[in-house]
């Protein structure tokens, strides 16, 4: 019935076979090229063909880490990530940084930190140690930078 052992997949994709798959990947989403020559490794015999193919894809378009990053920016922002969160995002889908530098600068960072607050915790400016420290916490965790994280909780509704 349930085997618990792995069990490998056959390794079969070569030629317009693999090309489909990639072509049929990348469709449903965007993959950073190292995901995305990961992704074909498991079916595909021959690694050396999986990294011509990206190659390709990248040189035509089809694939692009600058798209991703961007994409992955637009999404950890809409989340309420901050600037830590998000490096480790890109991190994770093997991207620099470098690549949305100037993007990443143009953020508000004290008005996402603020926003969030009050979100969560209100416009009330906490006066009580513990609930200042809650804030602290949750944006800490959040990703944000202490200065920013300081200057987000003392702020008013009134300040810009």
């Amino acid at each position: 019935m349930f085997n618990s052992e792995k069990t490998e997949k056959p390794k079969t994709l070569t030629g317009t076979r693999l090309r489909s798959y990639a072509f049929a990947l990348l469709t449903r989403r965007d993959y950073s090229q190292a995901e995305l020559i990961a992704k074909l490794n498991q079916y595909a015999i021959n690694p050396e063909e999986v990294d011509k193919l990206v190659e390709e894809l990248a040189q035509n378009n089809y694939q692009s880490d600058q798209r991703v990053a961007e994409l992955t920016l637009a999404s950890q922002l809409r989340k309420g990530k901050g600037l830590q969160r998000i490096k480790q995002a890109l991190k994770a889908k093997q991207l620099d940084a470098e690549l949305i530098t100037e993007e990443l600068q143009e953020v508000d960072w004290l008005d996402q930190a603020y926003q969030l607050k009050i979100k969560k915790f209100g416009e009330e400016i906490a006066t009580d140690p513990k609930i200042k420290a809650r804030q602290i916490r949750f944006l800490q965790y959040r990703g944000f930078d202490m200065g920013v994280i300081m200057k987000a909780i003392a702020r008013t509704s009134g300040e810009e």
